[in-house]
Parts: structure tokens; sequence; C-alpha cells
């Protein structure tokens, strides 16, 4: 933990994070309010292609998580520590609350949309945890095996596949709950708001979903031979082989990449 806290990469790594998260938020939620009526193709088309972009753009330096269910899916697969996990989620969040706060002082005279999530009528909170539970796992589980170093058939674009999965997830989901299936994407305009009606629902719905698709994978589908020991010292002190962002300093193992 102490070699994480003093090295460069690691806070390029949480700074990336944030920076990318800021970008995500205002890039995203500025398109999906652009107009008087919500497009959703429109809308899930601008959230995925933000991931896939950032996530190309980033990747190499913090793995471009830019979702705290991803970076719990992360920590929870032992690819990343817990300290790590805990840097990322506050950036995300503060990333998610600036760029809703910048959108908020540019948005057009007589526009008082910003992106709040919120429960369609006839949807209950319970129904809304297992919509954004789901949508979030299908999210989570295409990081996961798209960016398995042990796989050697993934030809194509990680960070379009994880874009892709962006913006199925709001296809899916956006006429139910808005769709969250990203905490701090949804804390940010509730923070600005100061609403935060049912919020809760798009934490347990997504951070849930992204520890079952982490544990679906590792132990079902593709199990891992890691040594109980060896996942632990991963968690404390962070992977013991990660990527070399400038040929000094390690930075960060889950790179959106295929290898």
């Amino acid at each position: 933990m102490k070699s994480e806290i003093k090295s460069k990469a690691f806070w390029r790594a949480v700074l990336a994070e944030l920076l990318g998260m800021t970008l995500f938020i205002f890039l995203s939620i500025t398109a999906a309010i652009g107009n008087e009526h919500l497009d959703e193709v429109k809308t899930s088309l601008a959230f995925g292609l933000a991931i896939a972009t950032l996530a190309q753009s980033l990747g190499h330096i913090s793995g471009a998580h830019l979702n705290p269910a991803v970076t719990l899916g992360m920590l929870a697969s032992c690819q990343i520590s817990v300290l790590r996990a805990v840097m990322y989620i506050v950036a995300q969040m503060l990333g998610a609350t600036v760029a809703s706060g910048i959108i908020y002082g540019v948005r057009p005279a007589g526009n008082d949309k910003l992106g709040l999530n919120g429960l369609a009528d006839d949807v209950s909170p319970s129904q809304g945890i297992g919509i954004e539970l789901l949508a979030t796992f299908q999210l989570v589980l295409c990081v996961i095996a798209t960016t398995d170093k042990r796989r050697r058939d993934v030809t194509g674009s990680a960070p379009l596949a994880i874009g892709l999965s962006v913006a199925l997830g709001h296809l899916t989901a956006i006429s139910f709950t808005g769709c969250g299936i990203n905490p701090a994407r949804s804390f940010g305009p509730a923070v600005i708001l100061g609403k935060f009606t049912n919020h809760w629902v798009y934490w347990v719905g997504p951070m849930c979903g992204g520890v079952a698709a982490a544990l679906v994978y590792d132990f079902l589908l593709y199990p891992k031979m890691d040594d109980f020991p060896e996942r632990m010292k991963v968690l404390v002190s962070g992977p013991a082989r990660e990527y070399d962002v400038n040929g000094a300093e390690d930075t960060t193992g889950v790179e959106m990449s295929s290898k």
C-alpha cells in the first residue's frame, strides 16, 4: 500500500479517473439534455461512444474504469488494490459532480434538465434495483471478459466493445430507471440539484451487479487458478506486473485492451 501511495503513476491514474469522469459526464449528459424530449437512441450512443473514446484515451493510464461499479467489480476480481479502488471511486464521484456543475452553469436559459435519474411512474424501487443490477452485470462482465489477459481470441477493440455494452445498457434500462449503471453518474446531478429520491437504488443495483459479474466470471465461467494468498496480496499491494506508462514506473494492471 505504501508503494502505491509513493508512486507517481498511481496518482496519475487517480487523476486520469477524475479527468475521464468529468469529460464522460459532460459529454454524455449534455447530449442527453440537448433535446426537449429524450432521444433514447441518441443518448445511448452518446454514453457508449464517450466511454469507448475515453477508454481508448486513458485505459493505459488508469484502466479507464469511469464507474464505481466497474471498480468494485475489479476489486472483487482481485485485479486492483483496496486503496486504488477507494481513490478511484472518490475521483469518479468528484469528477461527476464537477461535470454536473459545469453543465448546470452552461445550459441554456429555460432548460432545467441535468440528467437526473429517476424511476418511471410504474417502476418500484425493487424493480429498479433488478433492472440496474442486470444492466450493470452485462457491462462489468464485458469489461472483465474483454480485458482478461489470459485470452488470445479477442482481436477487436476492447474499448469499442465496452462502449457498445454501455450503449446496450442504456437502450435496455433508460425507459425504466433513466439508466444509471454507474453510481457516480447518478451522484453528480443529484448533488448539484439536491434531489436524492430513490438515489440508493442507483448504488445498490449497479454495485451488486458489478460484484456479481466478477464472481460469476472468476469462479464459474472462467475460473482463475491463482492461490488465495496471491489474491490477497493484490488487494493489499496491487498486481505485481503492471503497465509501464513511461518506462520507469508501474501504473495499472487493468488495461482496456486485449493481450
